[in-house]
């Protein structure tokens, strides 16, 4: 069967290259010029892939992303934007997207990620990439990146979720501060700071509402654990 492309980009000049490139490789495209017109094909079609654009008229490709993620659309995302600071790329990847690609690119590269996000979408239930994640009565949502305890839901921010996603994760399990450091700040040495315990501090904070048995317990000289006070 023929594999399905949904493109969402306003440039004609990009459009037409993308558009031609994908029919030369045999898939088959849908060309939205608007973010609304973008999110109706997304919601109303069966796409294998979408490539957003994020600057877009009308609906960004922000609103556009986070409203597909909203209706529970797991189709891989690859957002191509001219914007390339990092600060974007991270928004475009917590917000919901698979792939980050900026503009200038190589048309090469563009295909390469859609094939990899294809076949990883298409690998079959055993090899399916998890979506929400559970601990006792704490719910996360890893497309819409929103977070429940008891119905509530938690404003955390960007690291405070993947934070909470590491020890979620490791449910149970006595996690380590060089776990942390490594897991969830990308350091792979002690900076020496306490930063790890302020973060989990407001984390805690965050989860426990009045009367709510707490979910994240330290382990005296070892670190931190997310369950059940044993």
């Amino acid at each position: 069967m023929t594999q399905k492309i949904l493109l969402v980009e306003d440039d004609a000049t990009t459009a037409d290259f993308i558009v031609k490139g994908l029919h030369e490789q045999g898939l088959a495209v849908d060309h939205a010029k608007t973010g609304r017109d973008g999110l109706f094909h997304a919601i109303d079609g069966s796409y294998d892939a979408i490539i957003l654009d994020r600057m877009l008229p009308g609906m960004d490709g922000m609103a556009v992303l986070g409203a597909i993620r909203a209706a529970g659309i797991a189709t891989p995302i690859v957002i191509l934007s001219a914007r390339s600071a990092v600060e974007d790329r991270v928004a475009g990847l917590t917000a919901g997207s698979d792939d980050y690609l900026t503009k200038p690119f190589a048309f090469a590269e563009l295909l390469a990620r859609l094939r990899l996000l294809m076949r990883r979408a298409s690998a079959g239930p055993a090899n399916a990439v998890e979506t929400a994640l559970t601990c006792k009565d704490l719910d996360m949502d890893l497309l819409s990146r929103k977070v429940k305890r008891n119905g509530r839901l938690l404003d955390l921010q960007p690291r405070e979720f993947r934070l909470l996603e590491y020890l979620i994760r490791h449910k149970e399990q006595v996690v380590t501060r060089t776990m942390l450091l490594e897991g969830v700040w990308d350091y792979h040495f002690d900076p020496g700071t306490n930063v790890i315990d302020v973060h989990v501090s407001r984390l805690r904070k965050k989860i426990d509402a009045e009367g709510e048995s707490p979910l994240i317990h330290p382990v005296r000289g070892a670190g931190y654990r997310l369950g059940a006070r044993e």
